[in-house]
């Protein structure tokens, strides 16, 4: 699968549930993190990452090779081991190897898809706050589900009613998050004709453990435990859901080719003709006028 996650208005904590979805999406699956935010990346600092590889080194060697492995080769390694391709914290840079990645002619964002399309791999990727001219949203069409994180509060979601129209238009496969206290999911459905998935808690302490951040709570606030991991784990398993192919229904066992019935003679019964629809006619009871001595049909008299 690939999973674009994106907000258009404000920071609603887009990277931060990018890591938890990651970090507790379901198993079998292979779950990987490409940071693809053109305001520039924010996991390298967090977890002091290397310079390198990251989205740079990907956008380069995606314009000589589509192959699926090549995200994983230019991915580094978050504490837990959760793989990521981290963006420059500046934003030109950032811009510039997104740009790179996405609007190759060759290739566009099919490294990514093709990366997604391998067996029980999945490619989590935070594309930031989205307009129609970000380099993000060749990645958003291509997804197989949009993940729109939104403010609940009355000037977020007064903002997002008059985009919802276009931003519809993004992805096939679209879902909404709340982020904090505001409005309800029932009211903002009766307002935006949208029901939200759900809402993703204030969870200071595990936002945190995932940006991070030592917590003096960290047993209970590490993506398990923690309710914005919980939420994260609940999300993915809709989403894999949703994916899943249909059920297949039971084959009916074929009918075997019966041979057609034989009208044969019964003993004691006289033979009489068959009409043009297939019906015989019963015999007539004896001492009828149109019987004969020998108990058959008796015809005209020649």
């Amino acid at each position: 699968m690939l999973v674009a996650v994106l907000s258009v208005k404000g920071s609603p904590g887009v990277t931060t549930l990018s890591v938890a979805l990651a970090a507790r999406w379901p198993a079998p699956y292979r779950p990987l993190l490409v940071e693809a935010d053109p305001s520039g990346g924010d996991l390298a600092t967090r977890f002091s990452l290397g310079a390198g590889p990251g989205l740079v080194s990907l956008a380069a060697a995606a314009r000589r090779s589509a192959d699926p492995a090549l995200v994983w080769q230019h991915a580094q390694g978050l504490p837990g081991g959760l793989p990521v391709v981290a963006a420059p914290p500046d934003a030109d840079r950032a811009r510039g190897a997104l740009s790179a990645l996405t609007q190759n002619p060759a290739f566009g964002p099919g490294v990514l898809r093709a990366a997604a399309n391998l067996p029980n791999s999945v490619m989590i990727v935070d594309c930031g706050r989205m307009d129609a001219g970000s380099p993000a949203m060749p990645i958003v069409r291509a997804a197989d589900a949009m993940i729109l994180l939104t403010g609940a509060h009355a000037d977020d979601l007064a903002h997002l009613a008059r985009r919802l129209p276009a931003i519809g238009r993004w992805s096939a496969h679209p879902v909404m998050l709340l982020v904090g206290d505001g409005y309800s999911p029932a009211d903002v459905a009766s307002e935006l004709d949208v029901l939200p998935l759900g809402r993703v808690p204030d969870d200071p302490h595990g936002a945190a453990v995932l940006c991070g951040r030592p917590s003096a709570h960290w047993r209970r606030s590490g993506p398990v435990h923690s309710p914005l991991g919980q939420i994260a784990h609940k999300v993915a398993k809709v989403l894999v859901a949703q994916q899943a192919p249909p059920p297949q229904l039971p084959q009916q066992a074929p009918v075997p080719n019966r041979p057609t019935p034989v009208l044969h003679a019964v003993l004691g019964v006289p033979g009489s003709p068959v009409t043009v629809n297939g019906v015989r006619s019963a015999p007539l009871p004896p001492g009828h006028p149109g019987v004969t001595d020998g108990g058959s049909r008796g015809g005209a008299a020649s």
